[in-house]
């Protein structure tokens, strides 16, 4: 019996959302940290991954037009770790003076 395992693409589960935010990292001009971390994630994910081959060549792409390797990318993502980043944190919504205004009775 041939051996075709060579030969099978596979479709991965997380397919649509990744490409979904590949898209996203397509149309950033200048990438974010999140972005960079993102792409590194997805990276990773795909790697050797028998299939999803055209968001493998949009990886590439993006650290193409990112002016990127990927031990760059690596690199730059370490470092924002070592600083702290972490995904999902949100930008200070802070607005005026940050006076606390509440009052506390005394008695």
């Amino acid at each position: 019996m041939p051996d075709s395992s060579a030969d099978v693409s596979q479709s991965h589960p997380l397919y649509a959302t990744d490409r979904d935010l590949i898209d996203r990292l397509l149309a950033c001009e200048s990438p974010g940290d999140g972005d960079l971390v993102d792409l590194a994630r997805l990276l990773i994910r795909y790697e050797g991954f028998p299939g999803a081959d055209d968001l493998q060549q949009d990886m590439q792409r993006l650290l193409s037009l990112w002016s990127l390797s990927r031990e760059e990318l690596n690199g730059q993502v370490r470092a924002l770790w070592a600083r702290g980043f972490r995904p999902g944190q949100a930008a200070s919504d802070s607005v005026g003076s940050g006076f606390d205004t509440s009052e506390v009775a005394e008695s």
